[in-house]
């Protein structure tokens, strides 16, 4: 009898850790959310001008694509 009474404690206590820790998920904010939204924009931009510079180097060099 006591070693049920110390299982289901153990189990009660495992569950209540469990709940309190999915409760301390990070909810994203409005800000995050657009930091994220800049960070992707920028990316893009960078990643056009890589393919600009390559384009004037290839065209300075006379291969034209």
């Amino acid at each position: 009898m006591m070693k049920l009474r110390q299982t289901v404690s153990a189990v009660v206590v495992m569950s209540a850790l469990l709940a309190a820790l999915s409760g301390c998920q990070k909810q994203e904010g409005p800000a995050e959310r657009a930091g994220k939204e800049a960070d992707k924009a920028v990316e893009k931009v960078g990643q056009q001008i890589e393919k600009a510079g390559e384009s004037i180097q290839d065209t300075a060099k006379g291969n034209k694509k």
